[in-house]
C-alpha cells in the first residue's frame, strides 16, 4: 500500500501557481491538490518570479494570472514561448476582455478560467489536462474521434456514439460509474483492441484500476478478451462487444 502511495505522488503532475494575491494562491493551491495526480511544487508572486521558478522546479503545469507587478500574466507566457519553455500553461484571472483572452489562447494557453470560478470548473480542466496529457505522452497513434475528445471533451454531436454508452446504476462496490462510462467511451473510438495499460494511458487511470474496470466489463458481456501471442506470456487485449446501443 505504501508503495502504491509513493508511485501515486511521484507520477503526479508538477504544478505552478504564479499569483499575486495570498487568498487566491491558496484557494487555487487547495482546489489543485483536492484533485487526484496534481501536486503544487511552487508559488509565485510576479511573472518573472514564476519564470526563474519554472527553470528550477521544471513543472508539467503553471497555473498563470495576468494582472501581476513587476511582468504581468501575458508578458510571463510570451516569454516562456520565445524561450520555448516545454511547459503546459492554463490561465486563471479576472481579465475577460476577448483581446486579452484571444492573446493568451494564441500563445498555447490550454485553458482559460475566469475569476470569480467555483472548484467544479478548476478540476474539469486539470482532469482533462491530465488525460490530454497522458494521452500526448503515450507516443502511440491516436484514431479521429479519440483525437475530437481530447480536444473538444467530445466528437460531433450527429455522429457520437458517447452519450450512447450505456453504464449500468448497480455496479459492484468499489466500482464508479463516471469511471466506467469513460473507459467505455475511449474503447469506443478505438480500431484495434488494446491492452490495459493502453486503456489506462488513454484514460488517465492507473494501470490496476483499468484491469480492474476491464474484468468487470469482461464478465458483463459487455467487452470482449482477445489473446494477442508473441514472444513471452499471451497479452490480454479488449475491445467492444458491440457497438454502443446495438444489440448484445
Amino acid at each position: 500500500m505504501v508503495t502504491g502511495m509513493n508511485e501515486l505522488k511521484r507520477d503526479a503532475l508538477r504544478v505552478l501557481l504564479i499569483e499575486d494575491d495570498p487568498m487566491v494562491q491558496e484557494v487555487n493551491s487547495q482546489f489543485v491538490e483536492r484533485v487526484e495526480g496534481f501536486r503544487v511544487v511552487g508559488i509565485a508572486f510576479t511573472g518573472d518570479e514564476g519564470l526563474r521558478m519554472v527553470k528550477k522546479l521544471q513543472p508539467d503545469l503553471v497555473i498563470l494570472d495576468i494582472f501581476m507587478p513587476v511582468q504581468d500574466g501575458i508578458e510571463t507566457l510570451l516569454e516562456l514561448r520565445r524561450n520555448q519553455t516545454p511547459v503546459d500553461v492554463m490561465i486563471i484571472s479576472a481579465a475577460n476582455d476577448m483581446r486579452t483572452i484571444e492573446k493568451m489562447l494564441q500563445n498555447g494557453a490550454v485553458d482559460y478560467i475566469m475569476k470569480p470560478f467555483k472548484f467544479e470548473r478548476v478540476k474539469q480542466a486539470l482532469e482533462h489536462y491530465r488525460k490530454m496529457k497522458t494521452a500526448l505522452d503515450s507516443g502511440r497513434p491516436a484514431s479521429q474521434s479519440e483525437l475530437d475528445r481530447l480536444l473538444f471533451g467530445r466528437t460531433d454531436e450527429a455522429s457520437s456514439p458517447d452519450d450512447r454508452v450505456e453504464v449500468p446504476q448497480e455496479l459492484p462496490k468499489g466500482l464508479q460509474a463516471v469511471t466506467l462510462k469513460q473507459i467505455m467511451q475511449f474503447l469506443v473510438g478505438q480500431s484495434e483492441a488494446l491492452s490495459a495499460e493502453e486503456v489506462a494511458e488513454g484514460v488517465g487511470i492507473a494501470r490496476v484500476t483499468a484491469r480492474r474496470y476491464l474484468d468487470y466489463l469482461e464478465k458483463s458481456g459487455q467487452v470482449r478478451l482477445d489473446l494477442q501471442y508473441g514472444v513471452g506470456r499471451p497479452v490480454n487485449k479488449y475491445r467492444l462487444s458491440s457497438p454502443p446501443g446495438g444489440s448484445r
